[in-house]
């Protein structure tokens, strides 16, 4: 497995993998083949990194929403603080607006480290499981490519049996054709009910059909 990992991981150097769990088209890879228990937690794992990722990102939009926001209060309070006479109040104002902006560029710088480990976390994941799908896609393509050989062997086989199993019907139909023929010409159909001869030459002959009518259409 070790080796065949590494293969994996060699003809995935350098390629632009998509995050597999949020790509339709990797859901559909297992309608053809079973999603194996690893499988099924690497894709597990995968999503709770992308859901914190999402999560963290809209988190950093609001708080930078606020920030703006105080940041546009800060400079009329400003204003006002240096037309008053007694500005303490407003200065009150303005040194919590800052004080939470620091809050959010605090915030925001935490988030900023985790989404860029995250962001690793997440390619790696998806590394893994790209590697797990492609093994469980080439074992199934291996097993069924077997499969598919052997049957194309039987099939084969069959037909070349099927072939030789058509001449041999014909002949033993053209066979009985000719001994009822020759038997109805011979000893007449009287004859031939007394022996309660069960051929029916107009229900099952597909090779030859004998006319209605006289002994003479009964000709090989």
């Amino acid at each position: 497995m070790a080796k065949d990992k590494e293969a994996y991981m060699s003809a995935l150097q350098g390629k632009n993998i998509p995050i597999l769990t949020l790509d339709n088209k990797w859901h559909q890879l297992f309608t053809q083949t079973e999603m194996t228990p690893e499988i099924s937690n690497l894709a597990d794992e995968l999503n709770a990194l992308v859901e914190r990722d999402g999560k963290l990102r809209s988190e950093t939009k609001d708080l930078k929403k606020v920030k703006k926001k105080l940041l546009g209060e800060i400079v009329p309070l400003r204003d006002e603080a240096n037309k008053a006479g007694d500005s303490s109040a407003i200065e009150k104002k303005i040194e919590d607006r800052t004080r939470l902006i620091n809050d959010c560029n605090e915030r925001i710088e935490s988030y900023d480290d985790e989404l860029r480990d995250l962001s690793k976390k997440i390619y790696e994941a998806d590394y893994e499981l790209m590697i797990e799908t492609m093994k469980v896609c080439y074992e199934r393509l291996h097993d069924n490519t077997e499969y598919i050989t052997e049957l194309d062997k039987w099939v084969s086989d069959f037909r070349v049996q099927l072939k030789k199993n058509i001449v041999l019907m014909q002949q033993a139909e053209m066979e009985n054709y000719n001994l009822y023929s020759y038997m109805h010409q011979i000893f007449g159909p009287e004859v031939i009910e007394i022996f309660d001869m069960k051929y029916d030459p107009d229900r099952r002959h597909p090779i030859r059909r004998p006319l209605a009518g006289n002994d003479k259409d009964y000709t090989s």
